[in-house]
């Protein structure tokens, strides 16, 4: 089995990790908070004080962070870095979703110290995660056995950085689609429609879509809750609109999509479920999405 070390232990590496172990393979783990690993340790991980002391004995470094700033510092801090300690002919997976131009600048760096790279952001989770891969593909082959034990659907999207592309385009579209979903919610609202008939006609007409099947249900009854914060989703659709800049590619709903989560982080929710963002729209349009049933 391969040697593994996994940095990052919130909701999505925890699960990841644990799916590593599960099938066997030696994985030793690190996060900023050593309470996050906890229950990796009892099935047998062990943990490492630093991403460097992690990666001194891995094969493979797998990273699953809040976004751009942290995965470089992690990987190239010159004292306690992924960098320091993996050894040449080593690996480095982020599954982070990530900056095409970060990954790019990375993956030179690792290029220079003789480390692979792969780009392997990551939608849904464990059992039905998906797993967008971009790289060398003789490095996905060497490593497609270890990202299957993660990933229901583990997809080569094409060279360094196609991954990380092909999810910000993947959030781009699902919620733009949500953001509109509500506003057409709250116009439904406003010309007098039941909320819970409506509820019902979305997911069998033109407008069904993946986010709004995941969301109708928190957004109805109020409590606007998911594992996936506002703030990462905001992250997210920043850094989709900055690739849009980057290739001259139109994004002018991406824009407005940005703009109207930016407004609810300025209201303190980015720490709440993504769904919270229904709220500013809620207020431009003085009316809600509610269930009269779930009332």
């Amino acid at each position: 089995m391969t040697t593994i070390a996994f940095i990052g232990l919130g909701n999505m590496g925890n699960p990841m990790a644990k799916a590593l172990i599960d099938a066997g393979h030696a994985v030793t783990v690190f996060d900023a908070r050593r309470e996050s690993a906890t229950g990796l340790c009892e099935m047998g991980a062990d943990w490492a004080d630093t991403p460097r002391e992690l990666s001194e004995g891995s094969e493979v470094v797998f990273t699953s962070l809040p976004g751009p700033v942290e995965a470089e510092q992690v990987l190239t801090d010159p004292d306690t870095g992924i960098l320091a300690g993996l050894k040449t002919g080593g690996a480095w997976i982020d599954t982070t979703t990530n900056s095409p131009t970060t990954i790019h600048k990375l993956a030179d760096i690792c290029k220079q110290r003789g480390i692979e790279m792969l780009d392997s952001p990551v939608s849904g989770r464990i059992p039905n995660m998906t797993m967008m891969v971009g790289g060398d593909p003789a490095v996905f082959e060497r490593y497609r056995a270890v990202l299957e034990t993660m990933g229901k659907d583990v997809i080569y999207v094409g060279g360094t950085a196609s991954g990380c592309t092909a999810k910000l385009v993947t959030q781009y579209l699902g919620y733009s689609n949500f953001i509109a979903g509500i506003e057409g919610m709250l116009i439904g609202a406003k010309a007098g429609l039941d909320m819970d008939i409506l509820a019902k006609l979305i997911p069998i007409s033109a407008s069904a879509s993946g986010v709004m099947a995941r969301s109708m249900d928190v957004v109805l009854d109020g409590t606007f809750a998911s594992n996936g914060t506002l703030d990462i989703v905001a992250k997210d659709l920043h850094l989709a609109c900055q690739l849009a800049r980057d290739v001259a590619a139109p994004s002018r709903i991406g824009d407005i999509v940005d703009d109207v989560l930016q407004r609810a982080q300025a209201q303190g929710w980015g720490k709440d479920g993504y769904p919270s963002v229904a709220k500013v729209l809620e207020q431009m349009a003085g009316a809600e999405v509610r269930s009269k049933s779930k009332k």
